[in-house]
Order: structure tokens, then C-alpha cells, then sequence
């Protein structure tokens, strides 16, 4: 009688735990495509979202220094500020950030150089307040946007999927506010592609990734968790109330309008994003990338 071995004996169970993850994996796929799907259906069958009216009116106008607008336009020094921080991390080599092939940079370079450049387009959009220049401040963020995006595709899902989609996904976010700009000379202003693709839908993907995909990174501690991820996406939300109530909040007696505490709640998101790429651990992988991810079939 043939006794058979501990490693036989295991065999059957590995096999089935590894079915049981292949299975979880091709659902968080499922959800998120579906999610995806969701959102290009609801552009197409939402009506046209026009800007309204009174886009341009804001609580604050009071000059500074000969700056219009001042409070509207110095609360973007911030987005200066922890751009350039995010890049400088980007550009060092040592200590290593924890990415397992050297383009995963590539989306997080292009998400802090959006948030760079929306310095200078909201300082220039809040300048002189209008349609023409508001294009300026929205191109930027459409940048910043799709960056972070396809960052966390690259870090939670795939990195060849994120590559392949890297260069389409910026393509739609100059799409949406050009489309807008376009539509808006033509007297029937559409934002649907801005405000439900780019803007919320971005954001939408990014928490179902968050939620649906661990890291492939242990971190340490609360910086380089979920915490700082769910804390920037806490402080984005802040940041959007704060603008939709810009009037109330001036009214309150506090000195600015909502939509100057917006500017540094967003650059306090971004701050987050920044701190969490510096905690992060060199090499600190706990789950294996899958096959389409790997270094040599990116």
C-alpha cells in the first residue's frame, strides 16, 4: 500500500485555491468594465449638462496687490507647491519608489505635472473669470486626472493595461474640455463628457479600484495604505461642497469664499497622494503581479 506524500496530499487544495483567485480576479474585472460601460452609456443618454450662468460669479472679488480675484488666484500657490513635490519624488533614485517596472512613473509624472500646470491655468482662469479662459484652468486637471487614473490602473490591475490605455485616456481628457470649450462658442454648452467621464468618473474607477483590488505593496503604516488613498479622496469631496458653496461660506464672516478653501482642500488631496508615494517602501511587494503585468510582457 502506497502511503501518499504531504506535497501530493496538498496538491488539490492549491489547485483549488488558485481556481478560487483566478475566480475573484475575472469578477473585479467584470465589475469594473461594467462600470466603465456604465459611464460611457450614461454620457451618451444623459442630456446635454450645460455650465450654469452664474459659473463666473464668485463670492470673493476683492484686489490684492494689484492681483483681481486675489484670494481666488494666490489659493493656487498649493497646487505649486505639492506638484513640484510629487515630481521631485518622481526624480529620485534613492531611496527607490516601489514600482515593479520604471514606466509606472510615467502616470504619476503626468498626474503632479497636471497639478502643476493648474497653478498657472486657475491662477489665469480666476484673473479674468470667463469661458475663454476658464478652458485653461479645466485642461490642466483633465491631465491631472487621467494621470492619477491610469497610476492606480498601473498599481491595483494591470500595468500592460494601463500602458495600452495611457495615451487614449489623456486623449479623452483634453477631449471633454476641448468639447466643451467648442460646444459653449456654439451657444448649447455640453460638459457630459468633463463632469461624468473625466471629472466623477475617473474618481469613481479609481475608489471601485481601491475597494475591489489590493495593493501590490505592503507600505507602512497609515501613510502608504488605503488611509491616505480613501483620506485624498475624502478631501476632493471637501473640496467640490466647498466650491458649490463658495457664497455661503464668504457669508459666514470667515474672510474668503468657498471656492478659496476649494483650491487648498484639492492641493491637501494631492499633498496626501505625495506623502504616500515617500512612505512607500522600496520592493515592498506582498501579491504577484499577473502574467500581463510582468516586466517582460508590458
Amino acid at each position: 500500500m502506497t502511503i501518499p506524500s504531504a506535497a501530493a496530499s496538498h496538491k488539490p487544495a492549491r489547485a483549488a485555491r488558485i481556481r478560487l483567485r483566478a475566480a475573484a480576479e475575472a469578477w473585479r474585472h467584470a465589475l469594473l468594465l461594467l462600470a466603465g460601460a456604465g459611464l460611457v452609456a450614461l454620457t451618451l443618454l444623459h442630456a446635454p449638462i450645460p455650465q450654469p450662468a452664474a459659473y463666473h460669479e464668485f463670492a470673493d472679488t476683492r484686489a490684492l496687490w494689484g492681483i483681481p480675484n486675489a484670494w481666488n488666484v494666490l489659493s493656487n500657490l498649493p497646487f505649486a507647491l505639492v506638484g513640484a513635490w510629487g515630481l521631485s519624488l518622481l526624480a529620485r533614485t534613492r531611496p527607490a519608489l516601489p514600482f515593479q517596472s520604471p514606466w509606472e512613473r510615467w502616470p504619476w509624472r503626468v498626474f503632479f505635472a497636471g497639478v502643476l500646470l493648474t497653478t498657472f491655468g486657475s491662477s489665469y482662469y480666476h484673473w479674468v473669470p470667463d469661458n475663454a479662459h476658464l478652458l485653461w484652468d479645466r485642461l490642466p486637471m483633465t491631465v491631472a486626472f487621467m494621470g492619477l487614473l491610469t497610476a492606480t490602473m498601473a498599481e491595483r490591475v494591470s500595468v500592460r493595461w494601463s500602458r495600452l490605455l495611457f495615451a487614449p485616456l489623456l486623449l479623452l481628457g483634453v477631449a471633454s474640455a476641448t468639447y466643451w470649450y467648442l460646444t459653449e462658442r456654439a451657444g448649447h454648452g455640453d460638459l457630459r463628457p468633463y463632469v461624468i467621464l473625466v471629472q466623477g468618473g475617473s474618481l469613481l474607477l479609481i475608489l471601485l479600484m481601491v475597494l475591489l483590488y489590493p495593493a501590490r505593496h505592503r507600505g507602512s503604516g497609515k501613510v502608504s495604505g488605503n488611509g491616505s488613498l480613501y483620506g485624498a479622496l475624502a478631501l476632493y469631496a471637501l473640496a467640490k461642497l466647498l466650491e458649490e458653496a463658495d457664497r455661503a461660506t464668504w457669508l459666514l464672516g470667515i474672510g474668503v469664499g468657498g471656492h478659496c478653501l476649494k483650491h487648498v482642500a484639492a492641493a491637501g488631496a494631492v499633498a496626501l497622494l505625495a506623502w504616500r508615494l515617500r512612505g512607500l517602501p522600496s520592493g515592498a511587494f506582498t501579491r504577484p503581479v499577473p502574467a500581463s503585468c510582468t516586466p517582460g510582457r508590458q
